[in-house]
């Protein structure tokens, strides 16, 4: 593996629970128990290298999400530390800090939410150019529309508003308003998952294509199997707020080494896997207010021992460039 160029060093984020009144109250007395905290991101530690795409998968709950807005800089973590291109980022200041925000590009999940219904195309896709002076006002027009035109919208539609356009085209201005700043960094949040499956395909492509041209590194936050095996050079699993597995996305999809993987893997509907029966998850993910003790999958695992119960396991490299959190490979009972 080469050099990091971002990482995730023990990351957590966790919410403390609002006590109701009669908690308050038992509380005040000394007989209350202390407020649920919410674990959405649990100690996470990821590392991404220059020029690659890194596929997150999870089901909806696990802190996927959380953890993408961590990397970009919207959300401060509750402790660990986040370091881009060997730089921590809590300790970048003006300029550097600035610097950071606009290489670090987020395309979200709902491209309607995430564009100001008020504002022209052309107005959303320059603004960051405006408001930091990245480019003279009189070249801002250009810049726009060299990136429309990049992420193949008519030029024709730059002074419409986001209500005017369809969900695939809405995507296209969100890819368009990130590329304008020249990013390194892209994290995209399910950025497909809202859109028609005739149009995913077309912004799978864009990303692409982007990528390629530009040289970028993704972060590519996704539930589909399919789109993240398709687009991604390595794979992390996470599961409630932790990760379980990491490695190349072929060896993943070929021999998943945690249960939890292998249980995503049977449970997606595959065009290309003869005579496959599809095997939905069973069980109901834990809440994060309350997760099992050991391992937090257990519960759901058919293949679950009894130290899976009581021990949490740590992520452990199982072969050059392959870590998983599962006693199966470390612990006697497997043998």
């Amino acid at each position: 593996m080469t050099e990091p160029f971002f990482e995730l060093r023990g990351v957590k984020k966790h919410y403390r629970g609002k006590s109701t009144f009669a908690e308050r109250i038992l509380a005040a007395a000394g007989r209350g128990a202390p407020p649920r905290t919410l674990r959405a991101v649990d100690g996470v530690d990821l590392t991404v290298t220059r020029g690659e795409v890194l596929g997150l998968v999870g089901e909806s709950g696990c802190g996927k999400s959380t953890l993408a807005r961590i990397a970009t800089g919207i959300l401060k973590p509750s402790s660990g530390e986040v370091v881009y291109d060997r730089q921590p980022v809590a300790a970048l200041k003006g300029k550097e800090r600035l610097d950071f925000l606009l290489k670090v590009q987020m395309i979200f999940q709902d491209p309607y939410a995430s564009l100001n219904p008020r504002m022209r195309v052309s107005r959303i896709v320059g603004e960051a150019l405006s408001v930091h002076r990245l480019l003279p006002k009189n070249e801002i027009d250009a810049a726009v529309d060299k990136a429309l035109t990049e992420v193949g919208l008519d030029l024709a539609y730059r002074d419409r508003y986001p209500h005017q356009f369809s969900g695939g085209q809405r995507q296209r201005i969100g890819i368009a308003r990130a590329l304008v700043v020249k990013p390194d960094f892209l994290v995209c949040d399910e950025p497909v998952s809202a859109l028609d499956v005739s149009i995913q395909a077309q912004v799978i492509n864009l990303f692409m294509d982007v990528r390629e041209r530009y040289g970028l590194t993704y972060l590519f936050v996704s539930h589909d199997l399919g789109i993240v095996r398709h687009i991604s050079d390595r794979v992390a699993i996470m599961y409630l707020g932790r990760i379980v597995e990491i490695g190349s996305a072929a060896a993943i999809f070929a021999e998943p080494a945690h249960p939890y993987s292998a249980a995503l893997i049977k449970a997606s509907p595959s065009a290309t896997r003869r005579k496959h029966q599809f095997q939905p998850l069973t069980g109901e993910l834990p809440s994060p207010l309350a997760p099992p003790s050991g391992c937090p999958f257990h519960p759901r695992c058919d293949r679950a021992m009894s130290v899976c119960r009581e021990v949490r396991p740590v992520l452990t490299e199982i072969a050059p460039g392959r870590s998983a959190a599962c006693h199966l490979h470390t612990s006697p009972e497997s043998a």
